[in-house]
């Protein structure tokens, strides 16, 4: 089967990340319904909108720390399923809705599912990937979270052309996305599990059948075995040092270090602006004079921008470039970009002038391309891949859950506020940002990860890996266990060299 049905599974999983897309972008569709603002008493820029897009941000916050531990007793694939059948709950509470109060009701168990999913899928999706196309396989989370945000804003758009006095405009939308949940929870029973995750609890022989699936190209048997040892090696080793619990992602130097990576990717990605642009456009082109329906359209064009730019990065370019280069880039000119947005709104704050508004609109979609060729993919990419085995399923649910989604809730908060407070002022917030933060993270301490296996990774960071035991580690190991009995054992790695393994046993 090899990389072909690596790509179909990984593209299957990602309607994980297809459920993320629409529910995020379906609310800039319904909050721009006459109906839904009449039934709520509400309008696009008050607080109660905040509320209904920060519940869910908070929700997904909680989601994602929860399938830290779910994703470690359970397994990868059924914590995606767990998401996709909580998806379901929050849909039906979000188009049934009769008050406000189910409304949010609905956000936040949707968000709850999302968080679950946008921190399990680019995890099953890294751990069941060829090194070769890692970067492509698990870019496909970004690529599946822009085809959802292209069809909830077209979905949006075309119920919106019911009657101002029929609820369809807003709860249809809300109720579409129970469908690709549905194929998502049946369709994974037929996929296989993290072959890393089955080798974590023991099962070696479904692991090694699962690696075939993956890598087989009839002639490769070889480098098969070899990932096989390596990953088995690299677990057995890291199974002596670890500990339940969060706090051990905090003890351990390296360990702690790769989490504080993951992390701030997460932090870094939101401090670009683009969820705000996401879910606010509509609100930034109405202040440019675009309304009467045409802030919908236009919001449909900006949400099909994106999923091209990110088809064409993650195909072509982001195995070969690698990991920094794209996040520098895109720090670069996105903050160019929204200085030029914020130039441009300073000159036309009542939105008459067409130029001014045109250009824009420009510089918004400029954002959304920009973003898709740098923090987009690689945000996924990076957080998933920095995160050693032992403490990935607990090390992405931190990085998602608080680096995401507590940051998402924030702005999801205050920016219609600030939107109609502070107006153009606003974009310099995440200029500030990109300039004094993210631009020194990404050069002075981010690692270039390209066409690495997760085990060689290890390596990267000074890791226990293929049997290799640094000094600070060896000490937490000495202080968690009364004895270790070391036992040295000559393993080949995927790429021939001998390894000593030495595999700590309590």
């Amino acid at each position: 089967m090899g990389k072909a049905y690596n790509i179909a599974l990984a593209t299957f999983a990602a309607t994980g990340s297809f459920l993320f897309g629409y529910d995020s972008g379906v609310m800039t569709d319904v909050i721009a319904s006459p109906n839904f603002l009449n039934y709520f008493n509400t309008n696009a820029e008050t607080a109660i909108v905040g509320a209904i897009n920060a519940t869910f941000s908070g929700g997904a916050c909680i989601g994602a720390l929860q399938g830290g531990l779910t994703m470690d007793r359970f397994g990868r694939k059924r914590t995606i399923q767990m998401g996709a059948a909580i998806s379901v709950i929050g849909t039906i509470l979000q188009g049934a809705a009769q008050n406000l109060g189910m409304m949010l009701a609905g956000r936040i168990i949707a968000g709850w599912a999302v968080g679950l999913l946008s921190m399990s899928v680019p995890v099953y999706q890294a751990e069941t990937a060829h090194p070769a196309i890692r970067g492509l396989i698990v870019g496909l989370t970004q690529q599946m979270i822009g085809v959802g945000f292209i069809v909830s804003t077209w979905v949006g758009y075309g119920s919106l052309h019911a009657p101002d006095w029929s609820t369809f405009q807003w709860r249809f939308p809300l109720a579409f996305q129970a469908l690709p949940a549905l194929i998502l929870l049946l369709g994974l029973f037929i996929l296989p599990e993290s072959p890393r995750y089955l080798i974590d609890t023991d099962r070696e022989e479904e692991a090694l059948k699962v690696l075939h699936r993956l890598m087989d190209n009839g002639h490769n048997e070889d480098e098969i075995q070899a990932q096989f040892l390596e990953i088995k090696t690299t677990i057995n080793a890291e199974k002596s040092v670890t500990a339940p619990g969060w706090l051990i992602m905090f003890k351990v130097p390296q360990w702690r270090n790769r989490l504080l990576q993951g992390t701030m990717v997460q932090v870094c990605t939101q401090m670009t602006g683009i969820n705000v642009i996401g879910y606010y456009q509509t609100i930034m082109y109405r202040a440019l004079g675009i309304t009467g329906g045409r802030d919908i359209l236009v919001a449909g064009i900006y949400n099909c921008l994106g999923p091209i730019a990110n088809l064409i990065f993650i195909i072509w370019f982001v195995d070969k470039i690698g990991r920094r280069k794209p996040l520098m880039f895109g720090t670069i000119t996105i903050s160019i970009a929204l200085i030029c947005e914020a130039a441009i709104n300073s000159q036309n704050t009542d939105g008459t002038r067409t130029s001014y508004s045109i250009g824009g609109v420009f510089f918004l979609f400029c954002v959304t391309v920009l973003y898709s060729w740098s923090y987009g993919p690689v945000s996924w990419v990076y957080m998933a891949e920095v995160m050693p085995m032992q403490i990935r399923g607990r090390g992405n649910a931190f990085a998602t859950g608080v680096g995401n989604w507590a940051v998402a809730t924030l702005w999801n908060e205050v920016s219609p506020i600030a939107l109609g407070k502070i107006t153009w002022k606003f974009y310099f917030i995440f200029v500030a940002w990109n300039i004094f933060v993210s631009m020194p993270l990404i050069y002075f301490w981010f690692k270039e990860t390209k066409g690495k296996s997760l085990e060689e990774i290890d390596l990267l960071f000074g890791e226990r890996a293929l049997g290799a035991l640094p000094g600070d580690l060896a000490s937490i190991d000495e202080k968690m266990a009364p004895s270790v009995t070391h036992v040295d054992v000559s393993a080949t790695n995927a790429t021939g060299d001998k390894n000593e393994v030495v595999a700590g046993t309590v």
